[in-house]
């Protein structure tokens, strides 16, 4: 930072230690707290000064007040623009921008300090810090240690976490306070290091891979709290980078607060904007799981329900099944069946019988009608011809002399022939003469 150096032999020291009490004289006075002030505010040199430097933790109040901080190499002086003058402003300044500010120098009789008033503020270039910043971005970016295909996944219900951070800060306390809430089930180990100064890339490193050494952290947590831009510049060193890709567990970081990033935070697997919220995307909330839980609960009870309704219902339909197919209940339905077949058979067997009684009744009357004795009863006769035995059926089968037997019911008799007039030659109604042959 360049300035005008501030010249007044106004109060002067000793450099040994602190000056010994004046002797009492007419000249001697101590001067008040105000005084000194007055001191300053009158110092043409310093009511009037154009500085340059780095700005750094630029804050616009809602009032409309800018408060930031104008840095080099080996000092910072903290700087004030009014609203008044700030609303002129035609760019917004940003974190490591070089500029010129116009302005002089007062106190802050509040808080005891001196502060740089601005009035003008020209943007004078990116500032080397910055460059470096955004030259090491662009390297790193370039070999793509940032590439979203790198970022591996979380796992999902880790055991044993590496925090990375200092283990006096309020980071840690603020972890462990998030992880005991929602997740207690989760082991932590703690990698100690400097979060900031210029030791603080090595041992940051050194943690990372202490952590990786050891084979069963499912994640790590890298994080500081809040800081201006020089406390949080040893998440962007090179080191730390290629630290953080080459870890074989998952890196989260949570650095500063949500507006601060660093190199750290394109290298990790996922950035949180703060060290707690870190924490909560490292391991799952308790409540939602208990949550999930009861839900997971509640639906495997009504598919077990379900099922037992439905193996209730198919057992009783294989049991009703088995019921109709018991051998003992086909045995008797087939004993009954028999008992309806024969009796079936029993009642066809006397139909039968009585049908074949009744047929042969008729043909036992069909053959007495057609009985020739009983025919012979009537006065009726058969004739033979002796000599042939066959029945004489015409008067043309005989000739006269033949010998024929006449039976009639009671016996036979012999005779001869001794004429024959077929019907229709003689008279009508009469009858040939027989005469017994002799003996």
């Amino acid at each position: 930072m360049r300035s005008e150096a501030m010249q007044s032999d106004a109060v002067k020291g000793s450099p040994a230690g602190p000056a010994a009490a004046p002797a009492a004289s007419p000249e001697y006075r101590a001067w008040a707290v105000a005084r000194v002030k007055s001191l300053i505010d009158g110092d043409e040199i310093l009511a009037d000064l154009w500085i340059e430097g780095e700005i750094s933790d630029f804050k616009q109040a809602s009032s409309g007040h800018c408060y930031y901080t104008l840095k080099d190499s080996q000092s910072e002086l903290r700087c004030v623009m009014w609203r008044n003058q700030a609303w002129r402003l035609s760019w917004r300044p940003q974190q490591g921008d070089a500029v010129e500010a116009h302005g002089y120098v007062s106190v802050y009789e509040r808080g005891g300090v001196y502060q740089f008033y601005t009035d003008t503020l020209l943007k004078g270039g990116v500032g080397d810090r910055w460059r470096e910043f955004q030259a090491l971005k662009t390297r790193l970016e370039a070999e793509g240690l940032f590439a979203a295909s790198r970022k591996r996944p979380l796992p999902r219900w880790p055991e044993r976490i590496g925090v990375v951070t200092s283990p006096s800060g309020a980071a840690l306390q603020d972890i462990l306070n998030v992880l005991r809430h929602r997740y207690p089930l989760v082991e932590v180990v703690i990698s100690p290091t400097l979060v900031q100064g210029l030791e603080a890339p090595v041992t940051i490193v050194r943690a990372l891979d202490a952590l990786n050494a050891l084979p069963d952290i499912d994640v790590v947590i890298l994080a500081r709290g809040g800081g201006s831009v020089e406390d949080l510049w040893a998440f962007n060193d090179e080191a730390v980078a290629r630290a953080i890709v080459r870890s074989r567990a998952p890196v989260i970081t949570g650095v500063g607060h949500e507006t601060d990033f660093t190199i750290a935070d394109f290298c990790a697997d996922l950035r949180a904007p703060t060290p707690s919220a870190a924490a909560a995307a490292a391991v799952p909330d308790r409540q939602e799981l208990q949550v999930q839980l009861l839900a997971h609960i509640e639906r495997l009870t009504e598919l077990a329900l379900a099922q037992i309704d439905q193996r209730r219902e198919r057992v009783g339909r294989l049991w009703e099944r088995l019921r109709r197919q018991d051998p003992r209940r086909g045995l008797a339905e087939s004993r009954q069946r028999v008992d309806e077949l024969l009796e079936r058979g029993r009642r066809a067997l006397r139909q039968a019988l009585r049908l074949q009684r009744v047929r042969l009744e008729g043909c036992r009357a069909r053959l007495g009608a057609l009985d020739a004795r009983i025919v012979l009863q009537r006065g009726y006769a058969i004739v033979q011809n002796r000599a042939s035995g066959q029945c004489v059926r015409s008067v043309h089968e005989v000739t006269e002399g033949n010998v024929v037997d006449i039976l009639v019911h009671d016996g036979r008799m012999g005779a001869q022939i001794l004429d024959k007039e077929p019907y229709g030659i003689g008279r009508p109604g009469s009858c040939a003469s027989l005469e017994a042959p002799s003996p």
